[in-house]
């Protein structure tokens, strides 16, 4: 290709295009990913019943989800194979990612058959359940963070805290349905029921601040419904109980319910952000081609009518003229509209185009970026000190509130002290 401004103007632009039309079928990829992760949520919560009622409920249940899964990972299987054949949209990490899980997917059916003969602790099914639901959140983790579009990006980002929050709120189901359905529980799970509680808070936080007003008017009901009553009242005493305290086990229906209720809910509003975030790629890939047919309507104007170049050079010899202007491309002032006036304005608007751009991905990213420090920081404290992640956090907090500094900062300290 020639390099002219004229045709390397109209590359971006058609570069634009076939990266927006790559969001489109990332969608397709989140969407089928979120609800493998719940189908895989569903199924740890019913195991974690079974295993609590020595297999006595919730089996027919159970085959019921696994079902559902089963397919829902043959359909993900699928569009690994598509992806495949556009291995340049996927970086290494992402490849990475998807190794990883289908190394989880292939071992599942083995976890099914321990658990299916009891042969395995509910703590060690819920730990083998949420390692892969783990592996299937960072591929959204990644797919936010390469987005090239901040009107994406931003839904992304907001859509990984949904999903991350949903996933710690499914955790919390599991180790309650355990917990209820065995009669007791000990202080390293109410601990843990604590932890999860408010670390599912911070992401939904972070939802509410960067999530579209029409997403929120579905997210206030939710926090309201009667469904989130109930738990909170079944949460309390989960958390007052004094350690190896009874519970009355025949609130386990009651608590899977709520539970399932609520991640349900959190479900329904996923799925709507998934198809807000389609629906936007597709408004931007026609916004993308209109202006596409704009740049070769100019540029077919400026092949039939050749620029004269001599106004525009003189423009750098006119002491007249500031220096920032002549070198910021500023056309000529006139009433006369030729083709160098034309180029000229364009090259500026797409200039602006991607500034903006640049300027709220940034912003966007800022909190995964914040999330990687973070949770490097607590994977440093827990192997220096010998803790667990609940303590690693707690510590990390307690610093960031003596010391009056953000989370974040107080990790990036950790960080270059360990380095």
């Amino acid at each position: 290709m020639n390099p002219s401004a004229e045709n390397i103007v109209l590359l971006a632009k058609q570069h634009q295009i076939e990266e927006l039309e790559r969001l489109v079928s990332t969608g397709d990829f989140v969407e089928v990913v979120g609800n493998l992760i719940h189908s895989l949520q569903a199924e740890r919560g019913a195991s974690s019943l079974y295993i609590a009622s020595s297999g006595k409920r919730f089996s027919n249940a159970r085959k019921d989800i696994i079902q559902e899964s089963t397919l829902l990972e043959e359909r993900l299987r699928e569009l690994f194979a598509v992806l495949l054949k556009n291995a340049t949209y996927a970086n290494a990490k992402m490849l990475s990612l998807m190794a990883w899980v289908l190394l989880g997917l292939d071992d599942i059916g083995l976890l099914r058959q321990k658990i299916n003969g009891l042969k395995l602790a509910a703590t060690e099914a819920i730990t083998a359940y949420s390692r892969l639901i783990a592996g299937l959140i960072s591929l959204i983790f990644e797919v936010a963070d390469t987005a090239i579009d901040p009107r994406i990006s931003v839904q992304l980002v907001a859509l990984f805290n949904l999903v991350q929050g949903k996933e710690l709120a499914g955790q919390e189901r599991a180790l309650g349905s355990y917990s209820f359905g065995s009669g007791v529980i000990g202080k390293e799970h109410q601990q843990r029921v604590i932890h999860l509680i408010d670390s599912q808070d911070r992401h939904f936080d972070i939802f509410c601040e960067l999530a579209d007003k029409r997403l929120l008017t579905k997210w206030r009901p939710i926090q309201d419904s009667p469904a989130v009553a109930q738990l909170e009242r079944l949460r309390r005493l989960l958390t007052s109980k004094n350690a190896l305290q009874s519970l009355d086990s025949n609130l386990s229906e009651g608590w899977f319910e709520s539970s399932s209720t609520r991640l349900t809910d959190i479900w329904e509003l996923q799925c709507a952000l998934v198809d807000l975030i389609q629906e936007t790629s597709a408004h931007l890939i026609s916004e993308a081609k209109a202006d596409l047919q704009d740049v070769e309507g100019l540029l077919k104007h400026l092949r039939e009518n050749p620029p004269a170049r001599a106004d525009m050079s003189d423009r750098f010899f006119d002491p007249s003229i500031p220096v920032e202007l002549a070198l910021g491309f500023v056309a000529p002032v006139g009433n006369e509209h030729n083709s160098g006036k034309t180029i000229i304005d364009l090259l500026q608007t797409q200039s602006r185009k991607l500034v903006d751009m640049e300027m709220e991905l940034v912003a966007a990213k800022k909190s995964l970026a914040e999330r990687k420090t973070i949770e490097r920081a607590k994977g440093l404290l827990m192997t220096r000190f010998n803790i667990s992640e609940d303590d690693a956090y707690k510590k990390m907090r307690s610093t960031a509130m003596e010391k009056k500094l953000r989370l974040a900062d107080v990790a990036g300290t950790i960080i270059a002290l360990a380095d």
